[in-house]
């Protein structure tokens, strides 16, 4: 490689990497909780429920319960369910019956328990799950900026990635068996952060592209939408088969009894480990109702297998089907896969343990690198005022990471001693305690204070996370083990394990002493 070539890589990965630094790190350790988003949903709730997929619901029970409040007649509603939890999502539209009450002509959402038929807003069913979850996209800053904002940022972590290995190409393999802790400062950063960023290169790659298609493929294919389409987006989302067909209200009502159920039993015996994902209603009550039962199968039988049937309920006639073995095409592989290997929901708890490590392997190549930046840059050839600068930097940045550890090991406990804790109580004990917590670490100014004490503190409150379930609910770790109550126990031994091993790191630290080069 040239010299001109190896600065161009180089400067553009420190630019690239240090610009995003921050608000990566912020991305991958929310990111690597929200592995375990529905562990953590039910864990708050004391709940536990059948881990699968498929919804667990008596369709006509719940469609009679919502009857009596919403008034469904007429209306398009979806029942889904976004996570493994007791709750379903319920997506209604306004109804189509021009004559009908101006509150019936509204659309809502809100989530409904498949045990209880009791019906929660979004704000009442938030959970520390969403909200990790939601955080690892920056959900929290106004749409769309923090979408964007994101998307932009897992944009720069491929370009970083990208050049780091180009920078690295020649002598990849004998780096990564490379590791000097007794060399000096530089020597110890850069080989960890190689070792460890060659270890994570395929996981970091995916979701650097993954994170970046979900976020920013708005802007993506807006000029397609432009040029091909005539700036028709709904002919787009058509052609895409994120729509469903429409079908005319008649505003007739339908005769006779019907039942959902039979419907959704009937799909679901088409194919053998068919899981019922989702049901889209449309005209309901009229005469024109039209049921879609969409689903997929099980992993190990397809890793994408799409599947749906259209009934027509006045005779329960097939009107359109998509076999998941046969009809599956390109366009839904592509769909499906990024889906699939960013959320990492195929491989059970030990692909989620897996992607966690690695989440926070990554979250240590960020902080690596800042630290190269940082040493790199403490030569005594430079000005002292820009040193200072620079150490002013980097300490904000570390103030501001490390901090995330013992604001969400104590949000756990706070979540679970409050609970129900609402969305805005929520934000403001995680987001408040933060900004609390680095300003201390920024006003500490010892960096080496505040990497041990983070993890010190987060430990101690990570022990906190079981114990406050115990007392409140009278889970205890073993019995929720002899329960099988799957969820509550892993929460529990998750923070037990975690904290094990970050009290016994931030007591092994010893400090570097810095040896001239």
């Amino acid at each position: 490689m040239s010299n001109r070539n190896y600065n161009i890589y180089f400067h553009t990965h420190t630019v690239s990497g240090i610009v995003i630094s921050v608000v990566l790190f912020v991305i991958f350790f929310a990111g690597s909780f929200s592995f375990f988003r529905d562990e953590i949903i039910n864990w708050e709730r004391s709940e536990s429920t059948v881990i699968t997929k498929e919804i667990q619901l008596d369709y006509d029970t719940a469609l009679q319960t919502l009857d009596k409040k919403y008034v469904l007649h007429g209306r398009a509603l979806t029942i889904s369910k976004p996570s493994i939890e007791n709750r379903v999502a319920i997506s209604l539209e306004g109804t189509k019956d021009t004559l009908a009450p101006a509150q019936q002509k509204a659309g809502d959402f809100f989530y409904l328990d498949t045990k209880s038929f009791k019906t929660f807003t979004y704000e009442e069913s938030y959970s520390l799950g969403e909200f990790l979850y939601r955080l690892h996209f920056l959900a929290q800053i106004p749409y769309p900026v923090g979408y964007y904002l994101s998307g932009f940022t897992a944009l720069f972590f491929l370009f970083a990635i990208i050049t780091g290995l180009l920078l690295h190409w020649k002598k990849i393999v004998s780096n990564f068996y490379v590791f000097r802790p007794k060399e000096k400062l530089k020597t110890l950063w850069t080989d960890a952060h190689t070792s460890l960023g060659m270890l994570g290169l395929p996981f970091q790659f995916v979701y650097a592209v993954t994170g970046a298609f979900f976020m920013i493929k708005l802007l993506i294919v807006a000029p397609s939408v432009m040029i091909l389409y005539q700036g028709d987006q709904n002919k787009l989302y058509k052609e895409l088969e994120y729509t469903e067909p429409t079908y005319d209200f008649e505003n007739k009502a339908l005769t006779g009894p019907f039942s959902i159920n039979k419907l959704v039993e009937k799909a679901k015996s088409n194919w053998e480990d068919f899981q019922i994902t989702r049901v889209y209603i449309q005209n309901y009550g009229d005469l024109n109702m039209h049921v879609l039962v969409e689903g997929e199968l099980l992993n190990h039988k397809k890793f994408t297998g799409i599947g749906k049937i259209m009934y027509r309920v006045a005779d329960g006639k097939e009107v359109a089907k998509k076999d998941p073995i046969t009809q599956n095409k390109y366009l839904d592989a592509v769909k499906n896969v990024l889906y699939r290997i960013h959320f990492g929901d195929y491989g059970g708890y030990a692909l989620k343990i897996v992607s966690f490590i690695l989440g926070i392997i990554t979250c240590f190549v960020i902080i690596s690198g800042v630290m190269i930046w940082l040493v790199a840059r403490q030569k005594n050839n430079m000005p002292e005022n820009k040193r200072r600068f620079n150490r002013r930097v980097v300490r904000i940045y570390l103030a501001i990471c490390l901090s995330m550890y013992p604001i969400t090991a104590l949000a756990f406990s706070t979540a679970k001693i409050f609970y129900p804790l609402s969305q805005s109580n929520l934000y403001t004990i995680y987001f408040t305690g933060w900004l609390l917590l680095a300003v201390f670490f920024i006003l500490k100014r010892n960096d080496a204070f505040t990497n041990k004490y983070c993890l010190i503190s987060g430990s101690i409150l990570g022990f906190l996370v079981p114990i406050s379930n115990g007392i409140m609910t009278g889970n205890w770790l073993w019995n929720s083990f002899q329960h099988n109550q799957i969820q509550l126990f892993f929460i529990d031994a998750f923070w037990i394990v975690l904290a094990s091993i970050t009290l016994y790191t931030a007591l092994s630290l010893q400090p570097k002493v810095n040896k001239t080069a």
